[in-house]
């Protein structure tokens, strides 16, 4: 087995895509107070120049690019500007996300295709960009944004959402063992209810259902970010914001089937709404 020592934050170039709110503005401002250069990105523009300031008005290191994630080229620009200001690429976190909602039938192939064109193939075209150069450095780290949707059974109303982010945690365990014997880490962001503006991202297809939300604490998004930030430093590979979590992953790894019946009750009892 391949051991990576600790990974110190101060004075490496991160560059954190969907970094101008919610989660990944904390994961951005929490790595600028260990000491990181961060590029943030985003597709809009006014909020990542907004929290590029808010860092350097904090006394960090930060500048702002647009990227949109299902645009190869401009990965390949963030990879240029961060060079560029800061003369190194160490941590890459993959964090935009959309979601869909609606009743699975009625959900045409052609918006599963853009949702997974943001939330798998956008990381797909940040590992085209960036893992060359990671594993040719030997040093780095990855860190990809899934959800407990991904894990466990509460969100068929947003199924697209939820297998799209099943497909993001995978591909993070299987980089995880790939990548460590290059000496680049992997962490997996399985965020549960956390207080952010993902409501902007979610898109009505058809008949709406029910929104079922786990039962599950809810945080604020600084703690996801410190909670990234910790698990980059001490290269854990799962990072959630429930602990929860694990007692269901445990339960549903014991018995699959009984879990599923258990959970088809519970969505379908409309107290849960």
């Amino acid at each position: 087995m391949s051991d990576l020592a600790p990974f110190d934050l101060q004075g490496t170039g991160a560059v954190v895509t969907g970094g101008g709110s919610g989660i990944g503005r904390a994961v951005a401002t929490e790595f600028a107070r260990r000491g990181a250069q961060v590029l943030v990105t985003d597709v809009d523009d006014s909020r990542a120049e907004t929290v590029a300031s808010e860092i350097t008005g904090e006394g960090g290191a930060a500048v702002w690019q647009h990227l949109d994630v299902t645009q190869r080229d401009d990965f390949v620009a963030a990879r240029s500007r961060c060079l560029a200001e800061f003369g190194r690429v160490d941590v890459v976190v993959n964090n935009v996300g959309t979601m869909l909602a609606g009743r699975a039938e009625q959900i045409p192939a052609e918006e599963w295709s853009r949702l997974l064109d943001v939330n798998v193939l956008g990381i797909v075209r940040s590992n085209e960009v960036f893992l060359p150069d990671l594993i040719e450095q030997g040093h780095g780290h990855i860190v990809n944004t899934a959800s407990t949707a991904g894990l466990i059974v509460y969100s068929y109303d947003r199924t697209p959402y939820a297998a799209s982010k099943a497909a993001v945690m995978m591909l993070s365990q299987q980089l995880f063992v790939y990548l460590r014997p290059y000496g680049v880490g992997v962490s997996c962001l399985a965020p549960a209810g956390v207080m952010t503006n993902i409501v902007e991202h979610i898109r009505p297809v058809g008949e709406q259902l029910p929104l079922r939300a786990p039962d599950l604490p809810v945080v604020t998004a600084d703690v996801a970010g410190t909670r990234v930030a910790d698990a980059v430093e001490s290269r854990a590979f799962l990072v959630l914001t429930a602990d929860e979590v694990r007692d269901e992953l445990r339960r549903a790894g014991d018995d699959l089937d009984a879990y599923l019946l258990e959970r088809e009750l519970w969505m379908h009892d409309e107290s849960n709404g």
